[in-house]
């Protein structure tokens, strides 16, 4: 008598994206997007990418902040986001750096100073933004609206927001 055959062993999980997978993934998703002065997206998404690292953030927020826009800007669904080969962290990051529609400020900065990791992310992307270099290449009123704007989101973070560089020479 033959041995009944043996069950066949749990799938594994599949393995996560490589943070370079998530960089092409990131950039493919907002091919042919551009920022408000016309730029590739791609290149707002690595200085956050850059920004988390250099302020030493780890592999999850740098993932997520290649993806930081991604939803909230209609280049990778929320269900994407859900099947994604990623860590339950990067998702949480994701999802609590996306904007929602009409949603009060206010309630946006509770919910990424709630959600461990994103806050460092989202400090790379406001200083990424009020860069004023970038804000630079806006006309006088989007570059004042901005700049309001960002002022706002540091102080609702808890953030210390970034001294503007002096004019006044030595």
């Amino acid at each position: 008598m033959t041995a009944a055959p043996s069950p066949s062993p749990s799938p594994s999980p599949r393995p996560y994206l490589t943070l370079a997978e998530i960089e092409a993934l990131a950039v493919a998703a907002h091919a042919g997007q551009t920022d408000k002065a016309g730029r590739p997206y791609a290149e707002h998404l690595r200085a956050v990418a850059e920004g988390v690292r250099a302020r030493g953030g780890g592999a999850e927020q740098i993932a997520a902040g290649w993806l930081h826009d991604a939803v909230e800007d209609d280049a990778l669904s929320e269900e994407w986001l859900t099947a994604a080969a990623l860590p339950d962290a990067v998702k949480a990051m994701v999802r609590a750096l996306t904007k929602r529609p009409g949603e009060e400020p206010e309630a946006y900065a509770q919910r990424i100073r709630a959600t461990p990791g994103a806050l460092l992310v989202k400090e790379a992307d406001l200083a990424h933004n009020a860069d004023p270099a970038r804000l630079a290449a806006l006309d006088p009123a989007t570059r004042a609206r901005l700049t309001a704007k960002y002022a706002r989101m540091y102080t609702l973070l808890g953030l210390a927001q970034p001294s503007a560089p002096s004019d006044a020479t030595p």
